[in-house]
């Protein structure tokens, strides 16, 4: 079976978030955290995960970050606070 995820990310202050899909969580935390690609996440320090959904189904999870991304910032504030209300880095000890 096959796993995919939409995960939320944010820098050290929570200020800047980023939405992205994977389908090994582990390798692409791990590629933002050591700024392995350039891009969005490298230039702003955008390593702290603070939320994540699962689903075997690669076009929902497709969908889900497309809605994610089209979220305002405070609905997505309050959808990370559904399961990580202190915003701790969900990854910390992965």
């Amino acid at each position: 079976m096959n796993h995919y995820y939409v995960y939320i990310l944010t820098n050290w202050n929570n200020k800047v978030m980023y939405v992205g899909v994977t389908g090994n969580l582990l390798r692409r935390l791990y590629e933002h955290k050591n700024g392995v690609y350039e891009g969005f996440t490298k230039k702003y320090h955008v390593h702290k995960l603070v939320y994540f959904e699962e689903t075997s189904e690669v076009y929902a999870a497709l969908t889900r970050e497309k809605q994610l991304k089209g979220l305002l910032r405070s609905k997505k504030n309050a959808l990370v606070e559904t399961m990580n209300p202190d915003w701790h880095d969900l990854s910390k000890d992965w």
